[in-house]
């Protein structure tokens, strides 16, 4: 026991509890600035290429990581209620312009693709610092493997979204600027 009566292994327990909260603290505070997160990315994902350039090696854990963001990139595009496997009473998207406006729901929100993404790209450095993982492979295989893997996936999403109608990008917020139209009968009050 230390002389401030507390064991080693909670004082340990307690400080990884408060390196936790600030390292939340900081996610929480980066959540709204969604162009400097991505462009932190952007340095992130630019340093791992040019690791993997230099160092002319680790094209597995490349794949491995083509693979992941391809399954990131398949969630992130997907809604978050499949529209082939819900019942008749569930909620659907909307099929005609005359049905009620039901906003785009991810399956995998834009912040934790970010956050996924970011880490999986950090975790793939951090691998290029250990030999054991830079396995020889004939790289333009792997290359070509994941080309073709991508592009049947991503024909298979666009048909997915072309037959449900639905677009997973929304270009702005639709925000209320205070101004009500003129009705019919304001306008004719105003006439007489």
């Amino acid at each position: 026991m230390d002389t401030d009566g507390v064991s080693p292994t909670a004082a340990i327990s307690r400080w990884k509890f408060a390196l936790s909260q600030q390292y939340q603290h900081l996610l929480d505070k980066a959540t709204p600035h969604v162009g400097r997160r991505w462009l932190g990315f952007v340095v992130v994902a630019l340093m791992y290429a040019l690791r993997v350039y230099f160092v002319q090696g680790f094209y597995i854990v490349s794949y491995g990581l083509g693979i992941y963001i391809l399954n990131l990139l398949i969630g992130f595009l997907s809604p978050q209620v499949d529209p082939e496997i819900l019942d008749s009473e569930g909620p659907t998207l909307p099929t005609t312009t005359s049905d009620e406006f039901r906003p785009f729901v991810r399956r995998l929100p834009e912040f934790k693709f970010w956050y996924s993404i970011t880490k999986a790209f950090c975790i793939a450095f951090v691998m290029t610092f250990f030999g054991a993982f830079d396995v020889p492979v004939f790289w333009p295989i792997l290359l070509f493997y994941w080309v073709v893997l991508f592009t049947l996936t991503m024909r298979r999403q666009l048909s997915h979204m072309i037959k449900y109608k639905y677009v997973p990008f929304s270009f702005g917020k639709q925000r209320y600027d205070g101004k009500r139209a003129p009705t019919e009968s304001s306008t004719s009050l105003s006439e007489d």
